[in-house]
């Protein structure tokens, strides 16, 4: 990784597919390299095979919402077509 001091993820996918252990590791992964890391997820029919989606963020200093605006994602994590479609609108 370069010396960046904030990174912020957006995850997506469908029920089933590993979009919330993805963003459980990236954090640890975040945690362990020193960064101060926020994690919000939104699943509501995950178990079903709906939309679930994960802002993950990373800062040095302090992190102080996980939310990922708009146009404001570094990176766009998609583990199904359609989802990153749906949520393209983040990078």
């Amino acid at each position: 990784m370069d010396e960046r001091t904030e990174y912020r993820f957006v995850l997506v996918g469908v029920g089933g597919q590993g979009t919330l252990l993805a963003s459980n590791i990236l954090a640890e992964v975040g945690l362990a390299s020193g960064f101060d890391v926020k994690k919000s997820e939104v699943h509501g029919m995950s178990q079903r095979g709906g939309s679930v989606i994960s802002h993950v963020r990373w800062d040095r200093e302090r992190v102080h919402s996980p939310r990922v605006g708009r146009g404001e994602a570094d990176i766009l994590l998609a583990f199904e077509r359609m989802e990153a479609l749906r949520f393209a609108e983040f990078v």
